[in-house]
């Protein structure tokens, strides 16, 4: 069967909004008056931002609410999100992006983000005439490694899931996508670690390599 549709993970993918999430609490952190180790830090991985902040308020005995350190956080995150000189596309991502819609592949996002980030990103580079639909994790009841969102992705599409692929970064996203029974692009960068690759169909590290010519030969 062609491929017909591709399902985009977002973070690590399109945007690696990770380092933002890092300057933006780390700045927190300093506005709160506490000293956070490295260790702590990385505990937070894959964590809500309520649950990281219920973690500080225990932590470190603090009056403020979780929603009002959710706040500061979210602000700073939002002014580097538009003035971090950092912060832009995964390189190639574009390219790929515009390859697919230019041979008529329907492109749908299928993100954990929420979709206020989710808009955020399409707004600040211009990719919303690209997808024909977008659809937040937060707002479903179940999430990665469960594979809801795909098999919603690949409906929205339109499109039978031999004629669609997912292209993902994480080891609940590579899962979600094998549970779903689509065909799993991983996409491993410099900056992706601890992730497990087993399930996924091909592992590429250039999405040069996920051009129409180059696997075709997975959708004949």
């Amino acid at each position: 069967m062609p491929l017909q549709a591709v399902l985009f993970d977002m973070d690590g993918v399109i945007v690696d909004t990770e380092p933002l999430h890092r300057k933006a609490y780390f700045k927190t952190f300093d506005e709160l008056g506490i000293y956070v180790s490295e260790e702590l830090y990385s505990s937070f991985t894959g964590a809500s931002t309520k649950r990281v902040c219920e973690t500080l308020i225990q932590t470190f005995g603090l009056s403020q609410s979780f929603e009002e350190i959710a706040a500061i956080k979210r602000a700073h995150f939002k002014d580097l999100f538009y003035n971090d000189e950092e912060f832009d596309l995964i390189p190639g991502v574009r390219k790929l992006i515009v390859h697919y819609f230019e041979n008529g592949i329907k492109l749908i996002l299928a993100s954990s983000a929420s979709m206020v980030t989710i808009n955020m990103v399409f707004e600040k580079f211009e990719l919303e005439k690209y997808f024909s639909g977008k659809i937040s994790g937060a707002d479903l009841k179940e999430s990665k490694p469960h594979p809801e969102i795909f098999q919603l992705a690949a409906k929205i599409a339109n499109e039978p899931i031999e004629n669609c692929m997912v292209i993902e970064d994480s080891t609940n996203g590579i899962l979600a996508s094998h549970r779903a029974g689509i065909f799993c692009a991983a996409y491993k960068s410099l900056h992706t670690h601890n992730q497990d690759y087993s399930l996924a169909n091909i592992v590429v590290s250039d999405f040069s390599e996920l051009e129409m010519d180059r696997i075709s030969i997975y959708f004949s």
